[in-house]
């Protein structure tokens, strides 16, 4: 293998697949990117943890054939180091090394086995299904944070996709909070497609995405896996097994309460007043006729309390939420208005878009020592 390129446009490319490569797998092969540059196809950049994959096309001038396993976090340093020219990259396979030259600095990097290294799994004509890739990013972007961390309940990690005709679904749960986000498409998709995608693999995709915008991306759902495919740029990912929660049924049909309120007065509210609910400690909302007082206290740190007007009617009554799911909540909210729904002190709360009703966000409530 030997290619020249632009430095500059090589670390752009690490800088993308070196987050995929694995950290701690026992596999060295899979620590490392592969440079590929085979006969007749695309020079890319390949990287993997088993969970994810992804494809990085390069554009390189291929004067030999050849691929080669570099150690991920070592070769994104080299890059970050050299000047933006152009430089060569010769696969040495006496020496076992790869040899970089750029301007007057020549590296020596010792390869890794490339027999260890996985074949990534390619697209399939069959299954895909195109979707504008604004609404997907979006979408995404506004359900993600509900996805549970947990790996112990690993079909919370994942966001639970579904797409058929003209309508975009996504929803996440970690079992204290719930997102659910429909987008109305443009017009109607060739196909649909239903899979529960762990949330790093979607979050890693908007963020590729973010890089490099383009109008559409392509997605083909499998058995155990799905490829989404970004012009050149290909990430695969592995599906989560189980059954995803019924989120429907979590959904409350009826409340007590239902108010308009504007979202950033809200949202910069409960921000401070979050300042001073440490260890653990809830922020408290009681409502009482026409005013909304948010309230938080640390023991042996200090308290604080804002009180603003809210269309509130009825018995007062105090509600606790854990701040920062109901900061998450709020930030959420793409509009200048949202609709709060409250039931009980003991039942969830829900944070909706106004009119559309496009986005619900449900927070359990954290029960209050009086």
């Amino acid at each position: 293998m030997k290619l020249s390129l632009s430095a500059g446009h090589l670390l752009a490319q690490l800088q993308t697949a070196a987050r995929v490569a694995s950290t701690r797998s026992a596999v060295q092969a899979l620590s490392g990117i592969m440079i590929s540059a085979e006969t007749g196809a695309t020079p890319e950049l390949l990287a993997t943890d088993m969970e994810i994959g992804l494809r990085v096309p390069l554009e390189a001038e291929v004067a030999r054939p050849g691929s080669a396993v570099l150690p991920a976090r070592l070769l994104l340093d080299v890059a970050r180091s050299l000047p933006a020219d152009q430089m060569t990259m010769e696969l040495r396979s006496a020496e076992q090394d790869v040899e970089l030259i750029c301007g007057p600095t020549t590296f020596h990097l010792r390869t890794l086995r490339a027999e260890d290294f996985p074949t990534l799994p390619s697209p399939t004509l069959d299954t895909r299904v195109t979707l504008p890739m604004e609404a997907f990013v979006q979408t995404v972007t506004r359900v993600a944070r509900s996805a549970s961390r947990d790996e112990t309940r690993p079909v919370l990690t994942g966001i639970l996709m579904s797409a058929s005709g003209q309508e975009l679904r996504m929803v996440a749960t970690d079992s204290y909070r719930l997102s659910v986000k429909e987008t109305t498409l443009e017009s109607p998709l060739q196909g649909s497609l239903e899979a529960n995608v762990p949330a790093r693999a979607l979050q890693e995709l908007v963020r590729i995405a973010q890089q490099a915008p383009g109008p559409t991306l392509a997605v083909s759902v499998g058995q155990n896996q799905v490829i989404f495919e970004l012009g050149a740029t290909v990430l695969s990912s592995r599906l989560i097994d189980g059954q995803f929660p019924n989120y429907r049924q979590l959904l409350p049909e009826s409340v007590e309460h239902e108010l308009r309120l504007a979202s950033a007065e809200l949202t910069d509210v409960v921000r401070r007043i979050s300042l001073l609910a440490l260890k653990n400690a809830p922020l408290r909302l009681s409502f009482s006729e026409g005013t909304l007082t948010v309230s938080a206290q640390t023991p042996d740190v200090g308290e604080a309390s804002e009180a603003i007007p809210v269309p509130f009617h009825g018995d007062p009554f105090e509600i606790g939420f854990n701040p920062e799911f109901l900061r998450d909540g709020l930030e959420s909210i793409a509009s200048d208005e949202l609709v709060l729904k409250l039931i009980s002190p003991l039942r969830p709360g829900l944070i909706e878009s106004p009119d559309t009703g496009d986005f619900v966000y449900l927070i359990m409530p954290i029960r209050l020592n009086v």
